[in-house]
């Protein structure tokens, strides 16, 4: 489903196309895409669209999300993803990251891995 959203994604700054796709706590799943801006920070990244998109729906609790990108590298979710999943991990109190590169394959993580220490109140 990742690598599906990804066809969607608008890139004409970096032609870099991100998919996601985010499980929530009932099973449902949410996908997004990167959409970029001209004005760099206004980019919003595939994992926040998906996020975003499972909130507007009232979704809160997330188990997982898989993030696909056709690179040598794994495609790793950037400090703003990390901090936003944080808001919302499930009921194990954490989130898997499925991360993929070229080829299909993927490597997995926890959010308490890449991100230890986030913001919080």
């Amino acid at each position: 489903m990742a690598r599906e959203a990804a066809q969607h994604a608008y890139v004409p700054y970096s032609h870099f196309p991100v998919g996601a796709a985010l499980e929530c706590a009932d099973g449902s799943v949410f996908t997004g895409c990167n959409v970029e801006n001209a004005a760099l920070g206004s980019t919003i990244c595939a994992e926040r669209t998906a996020i975003v998109k499972a909130v507007s729906e009232g979704r809160r609790k997330f188990v997982r999300i898989a993030i696909y990108g056709e690179g040598e590298n794994y495609c790793m979710p950037c400090g703003a993803c990390r901090q936003v999943m944080s808001e919302f991990v499930g009921p194990s109190g954490d989130l898997e990251i499925l991360c993929t590169r070229s080829g299909g394959r993927y490597v997995s993580y926890r959010l308490s891995q890449l991100m230890p220490h986030p913001f919080e109140f």
